[in-house]
């Protein structure tokens, strides 16, 4: 394991080429799948705030965005589906000085993982979370997930979805984040951005990735190519504050992008040395 260093002066711009083991490109993600984007945004930003290899822990679940850590020269733990935030809550409590990034797909974060995200908001605990949300389950065949948009046709809803899609970003709102954002692959100098400032905040930050799997979802919802896909992704986000003047009938199928809750709260870690020192008279 190497360790990484601050960008050259000289660079035009940070590669995070140092972050990615040898030989692993081409990478193993459909065409028109925003993983790949995602992972390059999220490998800039660390060389831009100085991440090393060796103080840096990647932890994944299951499913598309679980193979992340394969590429990875950093810690890394592969964890059981929907149990990757419980995971990386225990390796922030017990080693704080560690930067922890969790990665994951919608199935992954509030499908299967939902109580677990619910609560590792709540703790603020000082981590960043990147979710991919494409939509449905796409590595076990397409079926519907939480974050699937009611009437969407999937591989377990041939006539329509009859459930409410799940607000990731809402969800982590209300529970207690402490930075939330969204953004796609379509934006990608914004998600880099984000990415970048989710990663440099403390408490619990969430990056949610709007990128619907190209494979499954895309050619059942007329997007069977990634053209396709970007072109939806333009025309159904708009920036955060003109979706705050729209109406609520004009908000119906849009998708609020940038920089949605800002606060700078205690993390968990910061609260639990209260709890010692008032428990120590320290």
């Amino acid at each position: 394991m190497t360790c990484a260093t601050k960008p050259c002066a000289t660079a035009p711009y940070a590669t995070g080429q140092q972050y990615l083991k040898d030989g692993v490109l081409p990478h193993m993600w459909c065409p028109g799948c925003g993983i790949g984007v995602m992972l390059r945004a999220c490998l800039r930003s660390f060389e831009e705030l100085g991440y090393t290899n060796q103080d840096t822990v990647v932890v994944t679940g299951i499913g598309c965005t679980g193979k992340l850590d394969d590429y990875l020269v950093t810690h890394a733990l592969h964890t059981t589906h929907g149990r990757a935030l419980a995971c990386a809550t225990g390796i922030k409590a017990a080693k704080d000085d560690l930067h922890v990034v969790v990665f994951m797909g919608d199935g992954d974060s509030v499908t299967i993982g939902g109580n677990h995200f619910v609560h590792a908001a709540r703790r603020n605990m000082d981590l960043t979370a990147i979710v991919i949300n494409n939509f449905n389950f796409g590595m076990t065949g397409g079926q519907f997930s939480g974050t699937t948009f009611n009437g969407a046709i999937t591989q377990t809803s041939a006539y329509g979805n009859p459930e409410r899609q799940l607000d990731i970003c809402a969800l982590a709102e209300v529970a207690g984040a402490n930075f939330v954002a969204r953004s796609t692959p379509w934006h990608v100098d914004d998600l880099t951005a984000l990415i970048g400032e989710a990663l440099s905040r403390k408490g619990f930050s969430l990056v949610e990735v709007l990128s619907p799997c190209p494979t499954h979802f895309g050619s059942n919802n007329k997007m069977k190519k990634g053209t396709e896909m970007l072109a939806w992704l333009q025309e159904k986000t708009v920036p955060v504050d003109v979706w705050r003047t729209m109406s609520p009938e004009a908000r119906t199928g849009v998708f609020p992008i940038g920089r949605l809750v800002d606060r700078n709260e205690p993390d968990f870690n910061a609260r639990y040395r209260e709890v010692g020192a008032r428990a120590t008279g320290n």
